[in-house]
């Protein structure tokens, strides 16, 4: 029988970081945040498009040098480390992965044994099991033989979060694990970096765009805006409508969610908002008035952060 290892929770953060600077060549991005990462538990990152949330993840794992400021990982500073030593430590699931053409599950999950192979230590029966308990813990077994690009949404993201788990590290982070899944596979892949969490011990770090999936799944919630930390906490102690017109601009209601009991968000908008069912305006608006509001909301082109 396999023993599983309880979800350790300490006060102390594995992972943080302390005056944090993140830049695409000199558009400051990140600027002088400063960030802990509960150990045992689950952090969200949430906020609107161009915040700095996947720039964050991406300095938190290694993927980025600040240009100021120190990413801490077990007490040391991360970018002084040797690579193998933090991949090792930490694993990450950058967004919108690719797999090479025509590769099978099981190769691509034995990709995440990379950083345990050296000249001295080959292939072994180790990393045998290592790949095979990822595929039974992501429920991939049945997929091992098939070509990635045969596989659906969210048979691929499990295949992808396999391969995380195959290289045996405690703390996983994932950006935007959930994007292009239709709902069901949403909470699919939700559950089960749940089931790491509380049955593995895995601190977990996801950065999402669904707000109520957040506040649903998160132990401990950060939310940005333009590059900075404006709250941080349970979802129940951070998640109010102010914080959600500050942050997203959007008017709402926040009720308790009637399967969980977080945070829930109601969107407003611009009809509806007098609870009856029917538009907030009886009669239709100005022509110019119209014109108004539609270039006040259009969307921002911009890229994720």
């Amino acid at each position: 029988m396999t023993t599983r290892k309880a979800a350790v929770v300490s006060d102390e953060p594995r992972l943080s970081g302390r005056s944090v600077t993140l830049t695409y060549g000199r558009r400051p991005i990140v600027t002088d945040l400063s960030v802990d990462i509960p150990t045992g538990r689950i952090t969200v990152i949430v906020g609107a498009n161009a915040c700095g949330k996947s720039t964050l993840l991406r300095g938190l794992a290694r993927l980025l040098t600040p240009a100021a400021g120190t990413v801490f990982l077990d007490g040391k500073d991360i970018h002084a480390l040797p690579t193998r030593a933090v991949a090792a430590k930490l694993g990450i699931l950058p967004q919108m992965p690719t797999a090479p053409e025509g590769i099978r599950v099981a190769d691509l999950v034995g990709r995440g044994r990379y950083p345990h192979q050296t000249w001295r230590r080959q292939w072994s029966g180790t990393d045998d099991d290592a790949v095979a308990r990822a595929l039974v813990a992501t429920d991939t077994v049945e997929l091992a033989d098939r070509q990635v690009d045969e596989l659906s949404g969210g048979q691929r993201q499990r295949v992808w979060i396999a391969m995380a788990l195959a290289q045996e590290t405690d703390l996983l982070l994932l950006d935007e694990p959930t994007t292009f899944l239709d709902v069901s596979h949403q909470v699919e892949v939700l559950d089960l970096l749940t089931d790491l969490n509380r049955r593995d011990g895995k601190t977990v770090v996801i950065v999402l765009h669904d707000l109520n999936l957040a506040c649903r799944y998160a132990d401990h919630l950060i939310a940005m805006k333009a590059g900075t930390v404006v709250a941080a906490g349970p979802a129940a102690d951070t998640v109010t409508e102010q914080l959600v017109e500050d942050v997203f601009g959007m008017r709402c209601q926040v009720v308790p969610d009637p399967v969980s009991a977080t945070p829930m968000i109601v969107p407003i908008g611009r009809y509806h908002a007098s609870g009856t069912g029917h538009t907030a305006h009886s009669d239709p608006a100005p022509a110019d008035d119209l014109a108004a509001d539609e270039s006040e909301d259009q969307p921002v082109s911009a890229h994720p952060a």
